[in-house]
């Protein structure tokens, strides 16, 4: 690992497991569990051989956590440059630099960079709320993009995954279960099947609280399966050992 120069307000954190570490500045936006979940949940197709885009990806994280699990290129598509800036600093901390790159832009504006159908697999933790005039965004314009559908929703994040894919290609996404009507709508209507969905729980006793997704875009219609939950935390708030495992254990490899 190449020692980074951190700017005022950075830190340091890593996923054990996976042995990356991700330069953050929690004034900004910091990356949490859902992030991890997803990169574990996303499976490789093949030899992991094929181009992965992770689209929205603030500081570098699901990519980065992703990265270990395939030996292809990953591309991080990011609108702020402030948090572009800082995932490009992590790649070249995790000496990176080979496989993974940075596009600083506006996702829907990245098809003359990304050649659209040449995408094997598409990661996104995209902002989980709508913008509706009742909504109250936070004043941080960094949490505002990261929380907010401000820049894009549903529908147009479905269909910057359609157009990137190949056939077959598989789209992996964490959203809340609220949404699940929106997510199976939008979806549908851009040929991403759904195929696999597992849900998280904060704790055992309380509702889900993240849903994981993965879609084959012109798949075939039917065969969704419910995967066995995740719960994160024990009733003392420590995490369950099946998080545990995914955060310390061996390599998802």
């Amino acid at each position: 690992m190449i020692e980074p120069i951190l700017k005022e307000g950075e830190r340091i954190d890593g996923l054990p497991s996976q042995n990356i570490q991700i330069i953050q500045n929690p004034d900004m936006f910091s990356y949490s569990l859902d992030a991890i979940l997803l990169a574990n949940f996303a499976d490789v197709k093949g030899k992991g051989r094929g181009l992965t885009v992770d689209l929205g990806a603030g500081t570098g994280a699901v990519g980065l956590f992703y990265a270990p699990k395939v030996t292809g290129t990953i591309k991080l598509v990011e609108i702020q440059p402030a948090l572009a800036e800082m995932a490009e600093r992590s790649i070249a901390m995790n000496g990176l630099q080979n496989r993974i790159s940075v596009l600083q832009a506006d996702m829907k504006a990245i098809f003359d960079d990304i050649q659209p159908g040449s995408v094997e697999t598409v990661l996104a933790n995209p902002p989980y709320f709508p913008l509706r005039d009742t909504t109250k965004t936070n004043q941080d314009e960094h949490y505002e993009l990261a929380r907010h559908e401000l820049t894009i929703d549903l529908p147009g994040l479905a269909q910057v995954a359609n157009k990137l894919l190949k056939n077959n290609g598989k789209f992996y996404m964490v959203h809340r279960p609220e949404r699940l009507a929106d997510i199976f709508s939008a979806f549908a209507a851009r040929k991403l099947m759904i195929k696999r969905v597992q849900f998280v729980y904060g704790k055992a006793d309380r509702e889900a609280n993240m849903v994981l997704i993965e879609a084959i875009k012109a798949g075939r219609l039917g065969g969704v399966r419910i995967m066995p939950p995740i719960v994160a935390y024990k009733q003392t708030n420590e995490y369950t050992k099946q998080v545990q495992n995914i955060l310390y254990g061996q390599p998802w490899t």
